[in-house]
């Protein structure tokens, strides 16, 4: 069979130039801005890793306190401590499960990628072999054999090197490619398996929470039927609200530039939705109807269903959203809110905060929910109302709401 070089070199130019379109549009993988890393999923494992050892270490201060039952009040602090932490790494292996989902979205299109690549460079080299069939067997030395003089040996030879080239270069290409594939597999797999980890990480954390807040309701039913308890906790509580006094004040000094840039409203918003308007504690000396003894209290107390919102009375930035700690560990989960007219309201007790410090809210806008934490045995809202730093009866700044007051089972309307 008669050898037709220059077809030869033809079909070499033409299948360099595939090689070349095949190396522009290879394994390029451009990854979207969002895309996850590894090191975003290693840093939530950390954070989750931290909320572990606090969980351990409150569970350690529990155990040492578990049979003292003049300590009751103190476990339930431990607890509840121990529930924001478990809460803190559920959400926590939330974000990573959805990180993972992310990165494995990733890996099956990386790997799909790979696969495409290495489909067209198979292809490829298939039509190298088709044409060569095609062709006839023609061997590299028929090629050399062929030339008519030294200057087309030479041009021959350098044909010759680039048909070597090219095909050593698509096996390469496709070897990497499927090396490629083998380990996108393998990180694929890798990542399916981690977020199985996590999600079995998080139904167990959702147990213990289960478990820890029947805790704290059996802790509540034993601190309810103590006179003691419920007296040390009303003490207790008015320690925290002398030491919020101070904080108050050294915070809106601080804040002052930002607090002034808020419109208050010149009323206030009641907390809640309409269908709580019934107080289970009154503010100051007021006297119990029922009872007859005054009452010493920094606020009132507005029982309301566990997770009920609650509404900032008033439009203003929040320079305390924490925890309790120290003395101020009984109001719990507490939020207090600054206002430009140079008043402040305090919500205590909260089951979950829906702001942080240095936030501006807006007048009826949810900052948090109605729970039991701190020196608290039932569901409500504690709340405050201070006026140049003073504490006033919040009753006193909603003339216009019907209010009843219960006790003994009894419900009376509240006169203001």
């Amino acid at each position: 069979m008669r050898i037709r070089i220059t077809d030869i070199r033809r079909s070499i130019s033409l299948l360099v130039v595939l090689s070349l379109v095949l190396t522009l549009t290879g394994r390029v993988t451009v990854m979207p801005a969002w895309a996850v890393t590894q090191a975003e999923i290693d840093g939530l494992k950390e954070e989750a890793a931290d909320l572990d050892s606090q969980r351990a270490q409150l569970q350690q201060q529990l155990k040492a306190i578990q049979s003292d039952k003049s300590k009751a009040l103190e476990q339930k602090s431990l607890l509840e401590r121990q529930i924001s932490a478990t809460q803190a790494e559920i959400d926590n292996i939330q974000s990573q499960i959805q990180k993972y989902k992310e990165l494995i979205a990733q890996k099956q299109e990386e790997l799909a990628q790979a696969e495409e690549q290495e489909r067209q460079q198979h292809e490829l080299f298939c039509q190298r072999v088709r044409y060569m069939e095609e062709e006839g067997e023609v061997s590299y030395w028929s090629i050399l054999f062929s030339s008519k003089d030294f200057a087309d040996l030479l041009d021959n030879f350098t044909m010759v090197e680039e048909i070597i080239d090219y095909d050593n270069s698509i096996m390469e290409s496709i070897l990497a490619l499927q090396q490629q594939i083998a380990a996108d597999k393998e990180a694929l797999e890798t990542a399916k398996s981690e977020q199985e980890a996590a999600k079995a990480k998080q139904e167990r954390a959702r147990a213990d929470l289960k478990e820890q807040e029947a805790q704290v309701d059996a802790l509540i039913e034993e601190i309810s039927g103590q006179e003691d308890q419920l007296e040390a906790a009303e003490a207790q509580l008015r320690a925290a609200a002398d030491a919020a006094d101070a904080e108050i004040r050294r915070l809106e000094k601080e804040m002052a530039a930002q607090i002034s840039t808020v419109v208050s409203e010149s009323g206030f918003q009641w907390p809640l939705s309409s269908n709580w308007s019934t107080l289970s504690s009154l503010y100051g000396s007021r006297k119990d109807p029922f009872t007859g003894k005054p009452g010493n209290h920094t606020g009132i107390d507005v029982p309301a269903s566990k997770n009920t919102e609650i509404y900032a009375a008033k439009s203003g930035v929040v320079t305390t959203s924490v925890y309790g700690s120290g003395s101020s560990w009984s109001y719990g989960n507490y939020v207090v809110i600054s206002h430009s007219d140079g008043t402040s309201t305090l919500y205590a007790h909260m089951n979950k905060r829906a702001v942080a410090k240095g936030e501006t809210v807006t007048q009826g806008q949810v900052i948090g929910y109605v729970g039991t934490t701190g020196r608290s045995t039932g569901n409500h809202l504690h709340f405050e109302i201070r006026v140049n730093g003073s504490r006033v009866d919040p009753v006193d700044y909603f003339p216009d709401r019907t209010l009843y007051y219960r006790s003994g089972g009894k419900s009376v309307l509240l006169e203001h």
